[in-house]
């Protein structure tokens, strides 16, 4: 999708569908002003006499606007201006262009960078477009005999009505156009089904992704065999009661000046369908289970943004994949299984089973002398009891790791929120037979479960994130959520020195 930008007149902007925010109380922006003045007041009478209610996310089209060069006027309310913060002006984006979405229209022209948002300026609202816009045009129609039409979308001028403000705003809208491609990316690995979407398609797709990346990417493919010579025999017991072979991805980018520039980390738990082994899961809702490896396609959608971005650092991406079955070889309840760490650990329950992937993939992080590592994985129903499904869960061995996690959540309205990791809640995890346990009871799951993965990551920077109850969206709209690549872009984007990175030849 495209995004240019345009200091032009709206009133004079030739495309298809021009997009126009208003507030309640009928102060109009900008653009808005201009748009009215050159429409015989247009707008502000059809807010005069009630014929449009400028309630936040209200859309009405006008198929035929006196005054303007646009095809269709389209008016988006974005409710009263003292209420118009971060969720609203996202809630007013997401509604525009899923109208927008639905037109038989190429292109669209928005006039969003107006809006008064606090503490936000204009490349934030234009980044904040740019994602809207490829959320809104994605769908999932890969198994259906009759897919419904597909989005025609592929062109939003970002307009804006200063000048001065083009460069932030053609920034924002390469950066969101980034995020947004990586969002969608994720969210398509999330949605496939188990039986396509295995550990061996998603070393394939790290591969695709390689190949396609013109040499800015290298991808590594731990088969079993390899896993075992490793010694991750944590990883590889998950697998065990599966047909489905585990395996082991990395994949490198090196964008640093510095090629020796310590990488950053991210790894993603790779559970590709959870039945719960042994310890089996009820059967109401399993079908969901197929979401268990959001992190790990969370991981590879901030791959896909950082290819698409360029900044300047260097990251490493892995994810520990495995399918969880409850077959004749499957780990029982009460087996002790011994880690790549060394460490031994006592299975209580088999439906414990992310942190004994993701503990091997943080012990093999050691060998890259990383200077973070931030692992995300659905971990924990717990998560959701405790947060809903708002905020993603965090946990650190570095307070100032996890600060940065939270500001760059904070930056891209992908919230995450600080949990404690205090030495008290180890005691939960011990074992009469093993080092520790795989599970710590009902009393602070969430937090036992980081408690768990800090003692495979004592050599360096370690944040957790649960997404469990960001990742996916259930009932009507049951379907990945594309959370949380945005957080994680900005991370890197951030630690590359500033958000406002270049991005790349066009």
């Amino acid at each position: 999708m495209e995004f240019p930008v345009q200091t032009a007149n709206p009133a004079k902007v030739e495309t298809a569908c021009l997009v126009v925010p208003v507030f309640k109380d009928g102060d109009l922006l900008p653009a808005a002003t201009k748009l009215d003045d050159a429409s015989e007041r247009l707008i502000g009478q059809l807010i005069e006499r009630g014929d449009f209610d400028a309630r936040l996310g209200n859309v009405q089209m006008i198929p035929f606007a006196p005054g303007l060069n646009a095809d269709r006027l389209m008016l988006v309310g974005l409710g009263t201006r003292d209420q118009c913060q971060e969720s609203a002006y996202r809630k007013a984006l997401d509604a525009a262009f899923t109208a927008l979405a639905a037109l038989p229209a190429e292109d669209a022209a928005v006039a969003f960078t107006d809006v008064p948002v606090p503490d936000r300026e204009c490349d934030w609202k234009a980044r904040m477009a740019a994602e809207a816009a490829h959320r809104a045009v994605y769908r999932f129609n890969d198994f259906k005999s009759e897919p419904a039409p597909l989005p025609r979308l592929k062109r939003v001028t970002l307009l804006v009505s200063e000048a001065d403000n083009a460069e932030a705003a053609r920034e924002g809208g390469r950066i969101g156009d980034g995020i947004g491609q990586g969002i969608n990316a994720t969210r398509t690995l999330g949605n496939l089904p188990g039986n396509v979407c295995t550990p061996r398609y998603l070393a394939e797709r790290a591969e695709t992704l390689a190949a396609e990346s013109d040499g800015a990417l290298t991808t590594e493919v731990l088969d079993e065999e390899a896993l075992e010579a490793l010694g991750a025999h944590s990883l590889l017991s998950v697998g065990h009661g599966s047909a489905e072979p585990s395996r082991l991805i990395v994949m490198k980018y090196q964008g640093a000046d510095d090629p020796d520039e310590p990488p950053h980390v991210l790894v993603g738990k790779g559970i590709t369908f959870d039945s719960g082994g042994i310890s089996l899961k009820p059967g109401a809702a399993m079908d969901e289970m197929k979401f268990d490896m959001c992190g790990a396609a969370s991981v590879f959608g901030a791959v896909t943004s950082t290819l698409a971005i360029k900044p300047r650092v260097n990251l490493i991406a892995i994810v520990a994949s495995a399918e969880n079955m409850p077959d004749g070889l499957a780990t029982k309840p009460g087996d002790i299984i011994r880690t790549l760490k060394g460490l031994s650990v006592e299975v209580l329950n088999t439906d414990a089973e992310g942190r004994l992937v993701l503990c091997d993939a943080l012990t093999y992080a050691e060998r890259f002398e990383p200077a973070s590592v931030v692992d995300i994985a659905t971990l924990t129903g717990a998560v959701i009891i405790g947060l809903g499904h708002h905020a993603t869960g965090l946990m650190a061995n570095d307070d100032d790791l996890a600060l940065d996690l939270l500001d760059a959540g904070e930056t891209a309205w992908d919230r995450a929120w600080h949990l404690p990791l205090w030495d008290e809640y180890q005691e939960q995890l011990d074992s009469n037979f093993a080092d520790l346990a795989n599970i710590g009871g009902r009393p602070a799951g969430t937090i036992t479960a980081g408690c768990f993965l800090s003692r495979f990551a004592d050599k360096y920077p370690w944040a957790h994130l649960d997404i469990a109850g960001t990742a996916w969206q259930s009932g009507a709209q049951k379907g990945a959520s594309g959370r949380p690549v945005s957080l994680l872009t900005q991370y890197l984007l951030d630690r590359a020195g500033d958000s406002r990175v270049e991005v790349g030849e066009e």
